[in-house]
């Protein structure tokens, strides 16, 4: 096609300013055979390089935290996706580094021993050792910490000291919190996908694609910290404990509707797309039965390997009788040495780290009495006698400080989004 041609396809874009308007054609005419949407597994950030090895060790990360359960499709989406996240934790770090407040080796250190005892329950040296295993690698977790880490040392130092909220705002915050006491409060885990009027169908089919990866079992947490445009992101999407008026209203009724352990999306909103979940639910300034303590004793038999059905029945009868007869907690020890069970005791379970079926079950046993038997014949069968409850008190809500401080953190995520994309604008990238 002759440049005259050109000409009459597609108009000049404006770029008087960052935020001039596009002047771009209904129906554009593609020149060429690239796919802009392809990019290749490298690529230059401001200089410095994100490697294929890179993008494969981070990927391994996600595809570990789904138990490998990835189809080669998404797989190759994903590692675009890691790809961008690898780019904009290289705009972070180096911005970071250019403002003097990197995150030092030692804040890196500690983290990474923190994630590695408190979320997989190992030493450093056991961590490192499984991150091999599964094709990644201690360098790029820590990697990622050092971004996360960098990215807070900057909010703190160039954006924090500028967001001001004042005593009249909290006051009238805790005013309302107040006055919507025993209304729903919801604690909402979000991946926000952000959109342009160009991009919102490959955006859209994303956010279904992630929707359907976690229905089968994907790991919400893991999707958020590598998808979500938001600042949450580095926290695995978590909002914490929020009103629905807090959010936009499309989020609010989607909500609305929904029960803890449920999924919602992809919803557009304004600049994008959100996926809720739905962490968890409760009333404002009201005590929560769920967050009682109890007192519980475990009562237990276990069916010997290769037990058939009729025998595991019998056993699992004479159980049942054996516990229907036990004269309260004191009296389950001896009870249960009769038909060989064993018992286990736990006077500081809260009520809402059962299942949802024994928490209900429980909460309106009395003291003294068990749930039904419940077990398999692998697994055994067991009872839960309660022992106890020290119901919880009634929540007093926030202080003034820690109002003051929520306030703070949302305008400063908002201004965080804000200042990544002014980052991506400014950045000189070249894929490889």
């Amino acid at each position: 096609m002759t440049l005259a041609a050109l000409a009459l396809t597609a108009s000049p874009v404006l770029a008087q300013g960052a935020n001039a308007p596009l002047n771009i054609p209904a129906n554009p005419t593609m020149f060429g055979t690239n796919d802009p949407n392809v990019r290749r597994a490298t690529a230059i950030i401001n200089g410095e390089i994100v490697t294929g090895t890179d993008v494969e060790q981070r990927l391994a990360l996600i595809v570990s935290a789904n138990g490998g359960k990835i189809e080669a499709e998404e797989k190759e989406r994903l590692r675009m996706q890691v790809l961008r996240n690898l780019i904009d934790e290289t705009l972070q770090i180096q911005e970071a580094r250019a403002a003097d407040v990197p995150a030092d080796d030692a804040q890196v250190e500690a983290t990474f021993e923190r994630v590695a005892t408190q979320n997989f329950g190992q030493t450093p040296e056991a961590m490192d050792k499984y991150l091999t295993r599964i094709g990644s690698s201690a360098a790029s977790l820590k990697r990622q910490i050092r971004g996360e880490l960098a990215w807070q040392n900057l909010l703190r130092r160039n954006v924090q000291p500028f967001v001001n909220v004042s005593e009249g705002e909290v006051q009238e915050s805790l005013e309302r919190l107040q006055a919507s006491k025993g209304t729903d409060e919801y604690r909402i885990g979000e991946i926000f996908l952000a959109a342009t009027d160009v991009n919102k169908p490959q955006v859209f089919a994303n956010a279904e694609k992630i929707v359907e990866q976690l229905k089968q079992g994907g790991s919400f947490v893991a999707y958020a910290r590598q998808y979500s445009a938001a600042s949450t992101a580095a926290v695995g999407g978590d909002l914490g404990w929020i009103r629905l008026a807090q959010l936009p209203s499309e989020l609010g009724a989607a909500a609305s509707t929904m029960a803890p352990g449920q999924l919602a999306g992809p919803v557009e909103i304004p600049g994008g797309f959100s996926i809720l979940y739905l962490i968890d639910k409760r009333q404002v300034l009201t005590a929560d039965p769920r967050d009682a303590l109890l007192s519980l004793k475990q009562i237990s038999i276990e069916f010997p390997k290769g037990t058939n059905n009729d025998t595991a029945s019998k056993r699992a009868a004479e159980f049942a009788a054996t516990v229907k007869a036990i004269k309260g907690c004191g009296d389950a020890e001896t009870q249960a040495g009769k038909i060989g069970a064993t018992v286990v005791a736990n006077d500081q379970i809260k009520a809402r780290d059962l299942p949802g079926a024994l928490q209900e079950t429980l909460l309106n046993l009395p003291v003294g009495q068990t749930t039904p038997p419940f077990g398999s014949i692998e697994e055994g069968v067991r009872v839960l006698m309660l022992c106890g409850r020290d119901d919880p008190k009634v929540a007093s809500g926030p202080s003034f400080d820690e109002m003051m401080a929520q306030i703070e953190d949302d305008r400063v995520n908002k201004r965080a989004q804000t200042y990544l994309r002014d980052l991506r604008r400014d950045a000189v990238i070249e894929y490889n």
